[in-house]
């Protein structure tokens, strides 16, 4: 048996473009893997920096008691923002620094490790590079295996890549566990705006992946296939984190599909939550049924507001935007929060899109000023500019990022800055 210690290292954002939430949320790919090792009897330590405020120091004391066989360390805050992942390396580089000599295998699980392993494994100083789903990886790397697909790992004076990022079944993955203190201090209520919290917030998985192949979105390389969990044991995974005192849930799905049975079953569970998914995927009768549940936020992808925006985007949408604008004016009358989210394309000229923000704000339903695009790596985007994703493809998106922006949207909060300036510099 191996000692494994799963650290989500405590982040911080500062010039950084990231797009995604900067309060805890609950480490789902560490909690999931853990489940996988326990259960196979390997001794594990969950170290949630970021929820628990763990200094470096704090965290070398931890490892100093628990003596792991195993460190493994992730490079994006959580599964849910595996998509738009911090494009720099500097917060978990900072962590591996530290961590070195404090285990005798070092490894990294995340995004930039799914889509440009051997940058990853060189910038984080790492012995393995988890690509793709990792909680199976981990179990066999804890197993004492080591020559599998889905790793990329020094051999010698070379760098090794074994195959391509790997997926999981997922759809038999068990109910999850999770520290009753961890869950007391989960106080941030994921794109909640309509109350106040009053009880502690949690993420749940109900699916996997989507079946859908927007250009922007870099899922490729890991949580692609979509894969939906048994309404049966979502509810159970719900159910105890509902003895634990939540109140509000979100679910991280990629695209949160119209699910009846789950539906049903929120119903009678008197929680609140939020979810992101397609607007135009939905029946009235089914978006009545999703605030009966309890769905008091929707992020809806709108993207574009023109037919051509939205084909370039391969959006592969059958509605109108004035169909959509209807449908999302439908789904506030049974939610309370309802978003659409836009994306700056070329083929919305600045008035119109204006024009419409009005009209939706004036229906009670939120859009945001358009978010310029960020190829990210992984992205049919990226490849569309560059090709495959190479060593210095999070660099090149990023410069191209910069260079093509001087203003930001309402999501950023300061200018981001190059990334040779947010990552510590690792010698080739």
């Amino acid at each position: 048996m191996r000692r494994v210690a799963l650290i989500n290292p405590n982040w911080n954002f500062d010039g950084s473009i990231y797009f995604g939430c900067r309060s805890p949320h609950l480490p789902l790919e560490l909690g999931i893997s853990e489940h996988y090792l326990r259960e196979a009897g390997h001794p594990t330590l969950l170290l949630d920096a970021h929820m628990f405020g763990l200094s470096l120091t704090g965290i070398e004391a931890e490892l100093h008691a628990f003596k792991p066989d195993i460190v493994v360390v992730t490079t994006a805050p959580t599964y849910l923002f595996w998509r738009c992942a911090p494009p720099e390396l500097r917060v978990p580089q900072e962590l591996t620094l530290s961590l070195r000599g404090l285990a005798p295998k070092l490894v990294a699980v995340g995004p930039h490790g799914s889509t440009t392993p051997r940058a990853a494994l060189k910038k984080l100083g790492v012995d393995v590079v988890v690509m793709g789903e990792c909680e199976h990886s981990l179990l066999r790397l804890a197993n004492g295996e080591r020559d599998f697909a889905g790793l990329c790992f020094t051999d010698g004076t070379s760098i090794r890549i074994n195959g391509g990022p790997q997926a999981v079944n997922f759809k038999d993955q068990p109910s999850l566990r999770w520290p009753t203190e961890m869950i007391r201090r989960h106080h941030h209520h994921h794109h909640r705006f309509e109350a106040e919290p009053t009880g502690p917030g949690a993420e749940v998985e109900a699916s996997r992946g989507c079946p859908y192949n927007c250009t922007f979105c870099a899922k490729e390389n890991f949580r692609n296939a979509y894969r939906k969990r048994p309404a049966a044991v979502v509810l159970e995974e719900i159910d105890r984190l509902r003895s634990q005192g939540i109140e509000y849930l979100y679910f991280i799905d990629e695209i949160f599909l119209p699910n009846a049975e789950l539906l049903q079953g929120l119903t009678s569970r008197g929680l609140k939550f939020g979810v992101q998914t397609r607007i135009d995927l939905w029946r009235p009768e089914m978006l009545e049924l999703l605030g009966r549940a309890g769905c008091v936020s929707i992020e809806a992808g709108v993207e574009s507001l023109t037919p051509e925006g939205r084909a370039a985007l391969a959006k592969n949408c059958k509605m109108t935007t004035d169909q959509l604008a209807d449908q999302l004016v439908e789904a506030r009358r049974h939610v309370p929060f309802v978003q659409a989210n836009l994306i700056e394309m070329p083929e919305d000229e600045d008035p119109v899109v204006q024009r419409w923000r009005r009209r939706m704000q004036d229906a009670g339903v939120w859009a945001n000023d358009p978010v310029p695009l960020y190829p990210y790596p992984g992205s049919p985007d990226y490849r569309k500019l560059w090709g495959e994703p190479d060593d210095f493809a999070w660099e090149r998106a990023h410069q191209h990022y910069l260079a093509m922006f001087d203003q930001f949207s309402d999501v950023q909060e300061e200018r981001p800055v190059p990334l040779a300036a947010l990552e510590l510099q690792v010698a080739s």
